[in-house]
């Protein structure tokens, strides 16, 4: 009798113990589940890349032969030599450089200063103001795509820098995403720099712009990486094949000539690695942007 009833307590102890384990393992097959879903969408968005990598290392024979291959049999740089003489390469990249940079430099500067004003001042029509600018965003860009080139025209833009750069100043999506975090910065830092006798443009330059960097990172990442595929635009404003960018100039290049894939390839992976960098570089402010800025 003593040995059964001090045998109870242990039995009662480790029952709890097997309640864990057990539900440890039936919630352990969800999961599973939802990685292998997981893996299986990372590897559909990761299969072009792969395959873009893998057809530019090819020689053109191999690219043509059916059935098509994902690896090479004979592995060769020789496209990414080709590149950069055959399409002028080189002078491409630098149009997108100059070109993306100077755009993402620019909107920057602009959108943080009208954000700014929209957010942080009050004056009579802010909020009709404000609504406008959003209400451009429901017009594509196709719909002023021919006014804005008339204006370029006339203004003698065409085939330059400018031309390219200025219609692209500015834009009402990173006006209103820099507004709504700006609005989430306490106002008591602007009190208390204008009790010091500070300005409107001291407190912007060296309170709000500090505070915003991670949103300024991510608008930054935006901008750049728009303006580095942009397509239509360029195309358009450009008939020099000296002023194109990378993807209008490998798009006519590929119209005018025989397609060599493996030459294609090889120019969309040299396009697609300053977007990598850029990334990689960036990554800590964007995702701190996209986490906070919906914060208060």
């Amino acid at each position: 009798m003593s040995s059964a009833i001090a045998a109870s307590p242990g039995a009662e102890a480790e029952a709890p113990s097997d309640r864990p384990a057990r539900g440890c393992s039936s919630s352990r097959g969800p999961r599973i589940v939802l990685a292998i879903f997981l893996v299986l969408g990372a590897l559909a968005i990761l299969f072009p890349f792969v395959w873009m990598v893998l057809t530019s290392l090819k020689p053109e024979s191999e690219v043509i032969t059916y059935p098509p291959r994902l690896l090479p049999q004979h592995f060769t740089l020789q496209a990414y030599k080709d590149v950069w003489g055959e399409i002028q390469f080189g002078r491409l990249f630098l149009n997108s450089v100059i070109f993306a940079t100077g755009v993402t430099l620019v909107s920057l500067t602009l959108d943080s200063l009208t954000a700014y004003a929209l957010a942080r001042l009050r004056f009579p029509g802010r909020e009709i103001i404000f609504w406008l600018i959003i209400a451009t965003l429901m017009v594509p860009f196709q719909v002023l795509l021919v006014p804005v080139f008339l204006q370029v025209f006339d203004l003698h833009l065409l085939n330059t820098y400018a031309g390219l750069i200025i219609p692209r100043a500015t834009n009402a999506f990173g006006i209103f995403m820099l507004r709504q975090f700006f609005m989430t910065i306490p106002r008591d830092f602007d009190e208390a720099a204008r009790l010091d006798g500070a300005g409107e443009f001291y407190i912007f330059r060296k309170i709000t712009l500090p505070l915003s960097l991670p949103a300024l990172a991510t608008l930054g990442i935006f901008h750049f990486t728009f303006n580095w595929n942009d397509f239509l635009w360029p195309l358009i404003i450009t008939t020099n094949d000296d002023m194109r960018t990378l993807p209008a100039g490998l798009a006519v290049f590929s119209g005018q000539h025989e397609t060599q894939y493996n030459l294609m390839m090889a120019g969309a992976v040299l396009t697609l690695l300053p977007l990598l960098i850029a990334f990689l570089f960036l990554q800590r402010y964007f995702i701190r942007g996209i986490a906070l800025t919906g914060l208060k």
